[in-house]
């Protein structure tokens, strides 16, 4: 007995300071918001002012995910997406063998798919993802080799600098791309009539023994037949010194050229393709041996070349180049109607070389010194945007918009602040602090909601913090917080997010004019604990 009412006293004390301690870190973590002194949440709603910022041409290398196609947005207008890569060997100073005789030469990239069915047989069915526009769209694609060697840096009065490349730079690669187009097949459906395609790929070979048939299959992707006379004088017949290094093969064989146009009067479409996983495989046949015997064996023999960065550490790799067509309402609200004093009432966000918003917290840091003096503790910040559904009817919406520092370029503290992942779909990643998409019951955008508590608690505490301008920009990946240069700064901004260079998407929001119906300006709403 003794024993059991000592260990029931032990357990007892372990719970008391297991509770204290959870109630220390509790109240660490709400930063003394909530006290005896204070009650409920009251919400204050304060002006912000919002206006449009068109982003000129922009840094477009090493995106991650590239568009290409053409986009017929009725809102926003008609971008046309082409794209170029840099190629490496996957093993350099390959033994190519004695008197090579090419096959095929093969290109694929993996589409973004969904997996829908697995059938009986063992095929399987799939949806594609990140196609934009009609989805029986199609295109005149050319592939051809690039004439631009991409350089990773060069040099400026001695100094060693970066090199850019910038989404106006179509014409510098199409007017030195160089002979004739490799994608030269009879089937119209890999160039001329060319569309994305969610057949699986299916290789049948038959073994020459057994005569047993073996079926390979292989994710939806670009799939086409390259000219073979091309490859077989460019790299079976090359000198070994040219094949042997990275540096050197790069300034041999300088990329990727992919250029699209209309198909005739068909409609038309854009993906968006991760090309690093694209490859391209040589199959020929060689001699085993040096030999005068004119029946000298020959062995089957592969040679697999990569889209991806040639420079392992480079920065101009890959490049998107995006020719857009605006229509003339977004056009002017983005150029000739912008009102940054009062704000704009409706304010677009495009991708690519598109626009954003600049949002200014002007009424909320004229009143930090009462809020400061009357001692207010917040519970939550939050600016939420409303979709003119009006104008965005029977459009694809981003799924996100993305908040941030504007001044320095960098991202909020509330977006460093929450760890909140999602390995099934990472898009959803970060979602307190938000920008996801709201939906009604018709699956269409209702509101954008951000949470920015952080950073306005920030302001109330400290009082030499700066008041800076947020950007609020539509949003390819969450998880890429980094920004590209503008070819051409101006007086607002001089960066825009990486993110949004990589999506094609726009959206229309209500802005903060005091025109905008009440219910649907965007304003910065705060929840306070006042003390009694």
């Amino acid at each position: 007995m003794y024993n059991t009412s000592f260990v029931k006293k032990i357990f007892l004390a372990v719970i008391a300071v297991f509770l204290y301690s959870c109630d220390k870190d509790f109240n660490a973590l709400g930063d003394g918001l909530v006290g005896d002194d204070h009650f409920g949440l009251e919400p204050e709603k304060y002006d912000v002012v919002a206006f449009n910022q068109e982003v000129t041409p922009i840094q477009s290398n090493n995106l991650g995910t590239n568009a290409l196609g053409i986009y017929d947005d009725p809102v926003f207008g008609t971008t046309t997406a082409s794209f170029v890569t840099q190629i490496g060997l996957e093993t350099y100073a390959p033994t190519i063998g004695e008197s090579p005789v090419i096959e095929s030469v093969t290109l694929s990239i993996p589409y973004f798919n969904t997996l829908k069915t697995t059938n009986d047989d063992g095929s399987h069915t799939y949806e594609l993802d990140s196609i934009y526009g009609d989805k029986n769209g199609k295109l005149k694609l050319s592939i051809y080799e690039s004439g631009m060697q991409m350089r990773n840096s060069y040099f400026n009065n001695g100094s060693q600098l970066p090199q850019y490349y910038y989404t106006d730079q179509d014409a510098d690669f199409s007017g030195k791309k160089s002979g004739d187009r490799l994608n030269d097949s009879t089937n119209k459906l890999e160039n001329d009539e060319f569309f994305f395609s969610s057949q699986e790929i299916s290789v049948t070979t038959i073994d020459p023994d057994t005569k047993k048939e073996t079926v390979d299959r292989s994710v939806p992707a670009m799939n086409l037949t390259l000219n073979k006379k091309f490859f077989e004088d460019k790299i079976l017949k090359a000198a070994a010194s040219k094949l042997s290094t990275e540096d050197i093969f790069q300034e041999y064989f300088r990329g990727l050229y992919f250029n699209v146009e209309r198909s005739g009067s068909s409609p038309a479409n854009m993906a968006l393709i991760d090309f690093s996983g694209g490859k391209i495989i040589i199959k020929y046949k060689a001699k085993t041996a040096i030999t005068t015997d004119a029946d000298s064996t020959t062995e089957d023999k592969t040679i697999t070349l990569l889209l991806k960065s040639g420079y392992s550490t480079g920065v101009a790799s890959t490049a998107s180049f995006l020719q857009t067509v605006r229509k003339p309402d977004y056009e002017s609200a983005i150029t000739t109607n912008v009102n940054k004093t009062e704000g704009d009432e409706r304010l677009y966000l495009k991708g690519g070389q598109g626009s954003l918003s600049v949002i200014r917290l002007t009424d909320f840091a004229s009143q930090l010194e009462t809020i400061r003096a009357s001692n207010w503790k917040v519970n939550e910040a939050n600016l939420v945007f409303t979709i003119d559904a009006d104008k965005m009817t029977g459009l694809v919406e981003p799924n996100r918009v993305y908040l941030y520092d504007l001044t320095n370029n960098t991202p909020l503290i509330d977006y460093y602040s929450d760890g909140t992942s999602n390995t099934v779909q990472p898009g959803l990643s970060k979602y307190v602090f938000g920008g996801i998409i709201n939906l009604d019951s018709n699956k269409r955008g209702t509101t954008y909601k951000i949470r920015i508590t952080d950073h306005v608690r920030n302001l109330i505490k400290d009082a030499t913090a700066k008041n800076v301008d947020l950007g609020l920009v539509v949003s390819q990946s969450i998880n890429v917080s980094a920004s590209n240069v503008l070819k051409l700064k101006n007086e607002t901004i001089s960066q825009a997010p990486k993110a949004s260079v990589m999506s094609p998407l726009g959206t229309i929001l209500y802005g903060s004019k005091a025109s905008v119906a009440e219910d649907k300006r965007v304003r910065l709403e705060v929840y306070y604990t006042k003390p009694n």
